[in-house]
């Protein structure tokens, strides 16, 4: 799958990263295999004392000085991760791509706490209220006078760049979270797709995606199809 156009400013310095600083690291074991845990703070971010100040990678293999690394840059969805909820394909997503990783041999994924986008879980459960009265996930959150996606890659770039992968095959389905990487310095070689069939809660949610957002999720999501495939 190809990479879509960069941005007119691509060619330009990259932004510059945020400072971050590796709090802690260790080996888990998990059901789709070993992985190394690290986690990140911003150094230079008001800190709360709460758990979202804080940013995980999932590391399998040697990525360091590695070319082409298969990875993922997945923000945090606790109704989806935690609570089991089918209103969208976040859990499947990162399930899909630690399966990846293991299936690969080496990657990374980059877990970063913006929850709902960067609205954050309370305002994420008003938009579901209104999406309960008939609006879509975008319509829900301009009703709200909230940002349609407040999502920031620079923590995701710095924690790439502190692990010392020197470019990514990048799993997502969204051609800005590739551009908005590309402007970090990150250098992206590949987008590998993660589709995730749709159920009955599901659907309107990529609907939206794919028609108002831009993912690249074909027609045949709302069926069931097979995820895409993983170069070896």
């Amino acid at each position: 799958m190809s990479v879509p156009p960069s941005p007119k400013n691509s060619a330009a310095t990259p932004q510059p990263l945020p400072n971050i600083e590796q709090l802690a690291t260790a080996s888990i074991p998990t059901r789709f295999g070993p992985f190394k845990v690290y986690v990140f703070q911003q150094v230079d971010a008001p800190k709360t004392g709460q758990s979202n100040d804080e940013h995980v990678a999932l590391v399998l293999g040697d990525v360091s000085g590695a070319q082409g690394v298969l990875t993922r840059v997945h923000s945090e969805c606790l109704t989806g991760e935690v609570f089991g909820s089918l209103r969208c394909d976040c859990r499947a997503q990162l399930e899909r791509a630690q399966e990846a990783v293991t299936e690969q041999g080496a990657g990374v994924i980059v877990y970063l706490r913006q929850e709902g986008r960067g609205i954050g879980l309370a305002n994420k459960i008003r938009a579901y209220a209104l999406q309960d009265q008939g609006a879509d996930t975008v319509d829900a959150n301009e009703l709200l006078h909230l940002p349609i996606d407040a999502r920031d890659y620079g923590v995701a770039a710095a924690i790439l760049k502190h692990l010392g992968v020197n470019s990514v095959r990048l799993m997502t389905n969204n051609p800005v979270k590739v551009a908005g990487l590309k402007a970090l310095g990150v250098e992206v070689t590949e987008r590998v797709g993660l589709v995730i069939p749709a159920n009955e809660h599901s659907s309107s949610y990529l609907q939206t995606k794919r028609h108002k957002l831009q993912h690249d999720i074909p027609s045949s999501a709302h069926g069931s199809p097979s995820p895409a495939p993983i170069k070896k």
